[in-house]
């Protein structure tokens, strides 16, 4: 019943994300305000068929931390999930995302349109000043909220961290507030796995860390921050699908990661 409901809700989600790329299309001479409107609606309806099919909630807590202005949201990084979901607590988000996402047909140009960041990943240092470039004309001078996810890629749930030097670079250059996001979707959402679970995914936004931290202090400061939450999400995430005999990914290690 697991697998079917999977796949049910696989096929739901990429013809959901086709309709609204069709409604994309029809606001791309409009501003990106319209457009960004659709991408909350897809992020919304994505959620819904989730919880609908595959019988999975979630539960954002902290969102009266996110202060007003530009920010940095700093997020763990598990699942596809958390891409889209957490739009739905942002008023005007620019995400870093991998400069591949925007050769895709209609989606990539979705991704230019609402202004998103894109990075080079092998260009390293060049690519790190091109960014900070544009988060500070975002930040500075739109008020925009900067996602982005310090480890870089997705990791399994439970992996040992593996933070990179770019948030620190950001946090350093910018001047601004960054918010740590804590989460365990990648329990109920694996990467590189068909394979989605019921239960209640959990995101934990934490008070601000204000800018004028050394690097070294930041960096340390941020991961311990979202890996202990993460953690304790982690432990009442393993003991929701257990209560629910739903057996948890089997790279989850559960012994107890550092921070938590």
């Amino acid at each position: 019943m697991l697998l079917i409901r999977s796949l049910l809700f696989n096929v739901a989600f990429y013809l959901n994300l086709s309709f609204w790329l069709l409604a994309a299309m029809m606001t791309m001479v409009l501003p990106a305000r319209f457009l960004l409107k659709v991408a909350l609606c897809w992020a919304q309806t994505s959620l819904w068929w989730m919880r609908v099919i595959v019988g999975t909630r979630y539960e954002i807590k902290g969102v009266e931390n996110i202060p007003p202005g530009g920010i940095i949201m700093a997020a763990k990084h598990q699942s596809t999930w958390e891409t889209f979901a957490l739009i739905t607590v942002f008023r005007n988000p620019v995400y870093i995302l991998k400069r591949e996402l925007t050769w895709l047909p209609f989606f990539g140009w979705c991704l230019l349109k609402l202004r998103m960041i894109p990075v080079d990943r092998g260009a390293r240092s060049r690519a790190l000043q091109a960014v900070t470039r544009r988060a500070k004309v975002e930040l500075g001078q739109n008020g925009r909220q900067l996602m982005i996810f310090p480890e870089g890629t997705r990791r399994p749930a439970g992996a040992e961290p593996a933070y990179k030097y770019g948030v620190t670079h950001l946090y350093t250059e910018l001047g601004v507030p960054c918010v740590p996001v804590a989460l365990n979707a990648g329990l109920f959402w694996p990467r590189r796995s068909l394979i989605k679970r019921p239960g209640t995914i959990k995101v934990e936004i934490m008070p601000t860390i204000q800018p004028g931290m050394d690097k070294a202090t930041f960096h340390a400061l941020l991961q311990e921050q979202i890996e202990t939450a993460s953690n304790r999400l982690l432990a009442d995430g393993l003991a929701e699908l257990e209560r629910l005999g739903v057996p948890a990914p089997v790279s989850i290690r559960q012994e107890p990661q550092p921070g938590a």
